[in-house]
């Protein structure tokens, strides 16, 4: 498994999400499809070169899908984007709560 030495799938889903900005773009793109420049500024201050980069992993994966070339070209969740937002939700929810009760701490 790509990304994984250990082979296990959710090592290798870590790896591919905590590369910089393959979080932030999975999330920009839950409203619907942006277009690369769209991406890029809702993603604020990422470099053309890196966006592509996270894009390309983020295709080859099978979350993110695209149509075109270049500034035109268009991309969206796919199917198992969408599964994985939704994964995603009871970890923000825990995240939430996590943040208020280390504010308390401090």
């Amino acid at each position: 498994m790509r990304g994984s030495k250990t082979g296990r799938p959710i090592m290798a889903l870590f790896d591919l999400l905590g590369r910089r900005w393959a979080l932030r773009v999975v999330w920009e793109l839950r409203e619907g499809p942006l277009h690369f420049r769209a991406l890029r500024e809702a993603c604020g201050g990422v470099s053309p070169t890196s966006l592509a980069a996270r894009i390309a992993e983020l295709r080859e994966a099978g979350v993110v899908a695209g149509e075109g070339e270049g500034e035109s070209a268009g991309y969206s969740l796919t199917e198992e984007g969408r599964a994985l937002l939704d994964a995603l939700g009871p970890l923000a929810e825990w995240a939430d709560g996590w943040s208020k009760r280390t504010a308390k701490r401090g």
